[in-house]
């Protein structure tokens, strides 16, 4: 894992870049907030799809609520970004569409549109 800082807006995102999955579970993500915010003071994470496990993205595991909550908890914020048009779940499109409405959690296509987004929340 390897965490670039971006500075945009006088606000500090941290990038985490990874080629492995990093977030499993509630205690991964966790660990990955824990650690971004030791290394880097940030708590304005992006992430790639990949570095999310699968299981993240059904949302009768409930996984994803349990770990944004946890995210929404220590007052940290995420854009995880990447290709979301391969899921056809409608209910996961709409989760994603009430996150992107919000200020905290965000699903988007690319660093640029995740790096305007937390800049300004």
């Amino acid at each position: 894992m390897k965490i670039k800082i971006i500075k945009e807006n006088g606000v500090d995102l941290a990038f985490v870049m990874s080629n492995e999955v990093l977030i499993t579970d509630v205690q991964s993500a966790l660990d990955l907030m824990a650690t971004v915010s030791y290394e880097s003071g940030c708590n304005r994470i992006i992430i790639n799809k990949q570095a999310v496990c699968d299981e993240f993205f059904d949302l009768k595991t409930r996984l994803a609520g349990e770990i944004l909550q946890k995210f929404m908890n220590y007052q940290t914020k995420i854009a995880i970004i990447g290709d979301f048009s391969i899921y056809s779940s409608k209910s996961l499109k709409d989760f994603m569409y009430e996150s992107n409405n919000g200020r905290d959690i965000f699903f988007l296509s690319d660093e640029d549109q995740a790096i305007d987004r937390l800049s300004k929340v």
